[in-house]
């Protein structure tokens, strides 16, 4: 098979290279204080020959760093499946991941092209997690990383960044600011940009959960099966799409990672459709599902959310994720910071799961939104970074 990018606006194709972040026509048009344009994506052609759970990606598997990324498990919370009405709904944790965090996903992918071009540097502007993420995966990787993160960051993630060896540059500003810094750094020296949605691998990297949802869930079928001894339940190979996935969402790569990753599971013929995608966001920090309402980002509105992870005033990746969201027929739901306080402490208490803020979004986002499903559907709930990356939150929500 062959990779290369292409740019799902205009059609152009590029050769994956270092040098390649956009697609140059698409780019060109980039307009102030709006989401990226020229966003591109990892695209195949040709037959595939990986194992049937095997996911098909562009860099060998012999460059990728020697950590335990991924494979999270897809949890079943008994206790808020009675209490919620839905005996199918699952919670998909990486909290687990090594640095505490989904961008794992993105960082492992990131680095293993770097190991695989002979490049020694990375740079990148984050919020917290990818930078202490790619920290992390850059230091089993034996990479240098350069991070620009904005001073209000959460100390936990400051300090992972640290103890990982990363050269922390402190931004005083927000994470836009941070953005445009680390992409200057990176344009000066020549070293590898991992800022997401401007680097297509941060998207490719995150659609590998989809891939692992319909997998575990064709294994919990299985397992409830034996347990009930439905024998022919039991014969039955075939992969499991979820009815509705909740996503907590920012500057919007890790929505477009899900997205990309079923579009992949449809064209391998796992599956036949398509789940509804919700994207969650904290009432602070809004801006993709403002546009999904309008049907176009307006003017920036300054973020203001407990959730860090996922306050941004210009999501990097909204126009990709705007697409993908109006084209496969996704939904946006918006929760206050009281709401996810509240999601965040229910977790915890009710199913020994303690994620961060922007994590909570998603099971606010589910709480908000469960009177418009159906209770004999299946749902997955992403919690994507653990509540002890920022604690200064949930000791708010606690009254401390």
């Amino acid at each position: 098979m062959r990779w290369f990018y292409k740019c799902p606006e205009c059609g152009a194709e590029y050769d994956i290279k270092p040098e390649r972040y956009l697609c140059d026509a698409c780019a060109a048009k980039q307009q102030v204080d709006q989401p990226l344009a020229g966003v591109l994506e990892c695209a195949w052609e040709g037959r595939y020959d990986g194992g049937p759970d095997d996911i098909p990606l562009p860099v060998a598997k012999e460059y990728l760093p020697p950590l335990p990324v991924g494979n999270t498990p897809l949890w079943e919370p008994i206790r808020l499946r009675q209490e919620s009405g839905f005996p199918r709904l699952f919670l998909k944790d990486d909290t687990c991941e090594p640095t505490g965090s989904f961008k794992d996903r993105a960082s492992y992918l990131v680095a293993g092209f770097a190991r695989e071009h002979g490049i020694t540097e990375i740079a990148l502007a984050s919020t917290g997690n990818a930078a202490s993420s790619m920290s992390g995966v850059g230091a089993a990787a034996g990479l240098k990383i350069t991070v620009f993160l904005p001073r209000k960051a959460p100390v936990a993630k400051r300090v992972q960044v640290l103890q990982y060896g990363a050269d922390l540059k402190e931004v005083d500003g927000t994470y836009d600011v941070a953005f445009d810094q680390s992409l200057a750094y990176s344009k000066a020296t020549g070293v590898l940009s991992r800022n997401t949605a401007y680097n297509p691998l941060t998207i490719e990297g995150k659609k590998t959960v989809s891939f692992e949802m319909v997998r575990d869930l064709a294994h919990a079928r299985e397992h409830e099966a034996r347990r009930a001894g439905h024998l022919a339940e039991l014969a039955k190979k075939d992969y499991i799409a979820p009815d509705h996935v909740f996503v907590p969402v920012g500057d919007g790569v890790i929505i477009a990672g899900v997205y990309k990753g079923f579009e992949d599971l449809v064209r391998l013929g796992r599956i036949q459709k398509m789940p509804t995608i919700w994207a969650c966001q904290a009432e602070g920090s809004s801006a993709i599902a403002r546009a999904l309402a309008s049907g176009s980002f307006g003017k920036p509105i300054p973020s203001d959310t407990i959730a860090d992870s996922i306050s941004v005033d210009v999501p990097r990746n909204g126009a990709y994720a705007l697409a993908k969201l109006k084209k496969y027929g996704g939904k946006a739901v918006v929760v206050t910071d009281a709401e996810i306080l509240d999601a965040q402490k229910e977790l915890a208490a009710q199913a020994g799961l303690f994620a961060e803020p922007s994590s909570s979004a998603a099971w606010a986002g589910f709480q908000k939104a469960k009177s418009s499903l159906r209770p004999d559907e299946t749902i997955v709930v992403m919690l994507t970074g653990s509540g002890l990356k920022d604690i200064g939150g949930a000791m708010k929500g606690l009254g401390l």
